[in-house]
């Protein structure tokens, strides 16, 4: 794959020269401007060689709240002292140490100067401690991959039926029922099929599966295992983003250990089903994220959207059927295909079912991963975050990460479920909550998000790559007044009927969201 020889060579050099690519194109026989394209869209390649010494910063919304600025104007003696270029980068998925910088794969929080001090004289990434969870239902005994034992003696459509009744959906923004996909895929009449578990999770505020990757990697493998059984695959892949690598290194090391423990490969636990996992780096970009741009990539184009239909149920990599879930999806359908329907729903109160792990950062007191169940309410959950921070009162919440619309501080009482969200106004998303605190300027941390979708368009559509330039170069150039306002909103209403995927659709919507809070606190 030249996608994958490209970032080897980016990892030996640190850069991808001329003279590099030339080889590449000439050994492999292909035209070098197709080099030229897929190493000038990918974030993470570099076409100039960097300084000796650099340190990545995030620019979004969760770490500008955490005080981005003021961090860096308190290490700026430090970092001119040592030589250390800055380099504003998308979000690093640490919204919970923000603000967050990288110096290599070394994840750094930008208010300790030891920690920055130890990552540049070793930039590898840091092991850190192992949590435990409720849901691993393995936790409180040593052998793992006991569902999908189970499963192989069973009938692969009764496990179709279980996930039904457990109601399980999707749990990276778009909520759709786990067993109708997997179902769309099994019943394809097509070989070879894949199953890809989506691990790249790159919106600001969302880092809940860079956790689940990395204290519950068993879980993961052992749902896409299953999903496999389920839909009649073979090959299994993790997209994961470059960011990630002690996670990516924790799930490599589970991966050998279900291979020994004959879990994946040829004749899993002696039967006849085979299954194995590859993994695959991203080279970098938001918009991968997106299933058919994660297609794209995976088959050494430009992370593009396709037009949909085909879904990739029906036509997706390499034409074939293809299943792809999160890594919060398949982890809890391998807990329920273990414990049964039954114990998903008594997980939550009456009328909702199961948990879900969500992502909390901005003004809270500490911020980080917590595992709730489904029906807690947004008050709950800043709760289990310790409260806002200084006992600030909440002005603003994004209950599903940057995609999802604001809603006031009014609504804490809204449960996290998807039906209660939308009808409050937002989404579940990706189940990444960011609490704004009174006080702060809320048309910047609209605007914040605004430039993240700016940066992150793939271009390739007009409405989006036009009208978010657009939206953020009118508000960075003159104050709001109801005619600009106006402007925004018909640009919103463009790109949400016209652009090709979600990106461009919701681009605008969480700024006008704020926007419109703003307003109503100034009436009020």
């Amino acid at each position: 794959m030249l996608l994958k020889e490209l970032s080897e060579l980016q990892a030996r050099a640190g850069w991808l020269s001329e003279a590099g690519l030339r080889e590449i194109a000439e050994r492999r026989r292909v035209p070098l401007h197709r080099l030229e394209s897929l190493s000038t869209f990918y974030t993470h390649f570099r076409r100039s060689e960097p300084p000796r010494r650099e340190l990545g910063v995030c620019r979004d919304v969760a770490c500008g709240i955490a005080g981005r600025g003021e961090a860096l104007d308190r290490l700026r003696p430090l970092l001119d002292e040592l030589g250390v270029e800055l380099r504003e980068v998308s979000c690093l998925g640490r919204c919970d140490g923000a603000p967050a910088g990288c110096v290599g794969e070394c994840a750094v929080d930008l208010r300790n100067e030891a920690e920055l001090r130890a990552a540049l004289d070793d930039p590898a990434s840091r092991e850190r401690p192992i949590r435990s969870w409720s849901a691993d239902p393995y936790a409180s005994r040593g052998e793992r991959y006991g569902a999908l034992r189970r499963w192989l003696d069973d009938d692969p459509a009764r496990l179709l039926d279980e996930l039904e009744a457990a109601g399980l959906r999707g749990l990276g923004g778009a909520g759709f029922p786990t067993a109708r996909k997997w179902r769309l895929v099994a019943s394809r009449n097509a070989s070879p099929k894949y199953v890809i578990c989506n691990a790249d999770e790159s919106e600001p505020g969302s880092f809940k599966d860079r956790e689940v990757l990395h204290d519950l990697p068993h879980l993961v493998i052992e749902g896409m295992a299953l999903a496999g059984l389920a839909v009649g695959a073979s090959s299994g892949i993790l997209f994961i983003r470059h960011e990630y690598a002690a996670e990516r290194q924790r799930f490599d090391a589970e991966l050998a250990a279900a291979r020994e423990a004959g879990a994946l490969g040829e004749r899993i636990f002696d039967s006849d089903f085979c299954f194995d996992v590859e993994i695959f780096v991203s080279p970098g970009g938001y918009i991968l994220g997106e299933e058919t741009a994660l297609l794209e990539c995976l088959e050494d184009r430009r992370g593009e959207p396709r037009n949909k239909p085909p879904f990739p149920g029906v036509s997706g990599l390499y034409g074939q059927p293809t299943l792809i879930n999160n890594v919060e999806t398949l982890a809890h359908a391998a807990a329920i295909a273990e414990r049964g329907s039954d114990w998903w729903h008594a997980l939550a109160p009456d009328g909702f079912a199961g948990h879900k792990f969500m992502a909390v950062s901005g003004d809270v007191a500490e911020p980080g991963v917590v595992l709730v169940p489904m029906g807690t309410t947004l008050g709950q959950l800043l709760d289990a975050c310790g409260g806002m921070k200084d006992g600030a009162a909440v002005a603003a919440v994004a209950p599903g990460g940057a995609s999802s619309s604001f809603l006031p501080g009014a609504a804490l009482d809204v449960a996290l479920d998807f039906d209660a969200l939308s009808e409050a106004g937002s989404m579940l998303g990706s189940g990444a909550a960011i609490f704004v605190a009174e006080g702060r300027n809320l048309l910047e941390v609209g605007l914040d998000v605004a430039r993240f979708f700016r940066n992150e368009s793939c271009g390739k559509c007009v409405p989006c790559r036009v009208g978010t330039e657009k939206a953020v170069a009118l508000l960075e150039s003159q104050p709001l007044t109801p005619a600009l306002l106006g402007q925004l909103r018909a640009l919103h209403a463009t790109l949400a009927r016209t652009s090709i995927c979600g990106l461009g659709q919701i681009a605008l919507a969480p700024l006008l969201s704020i926007v419109d809070l703003s307003e109503g606190a100034a009436r009020g």
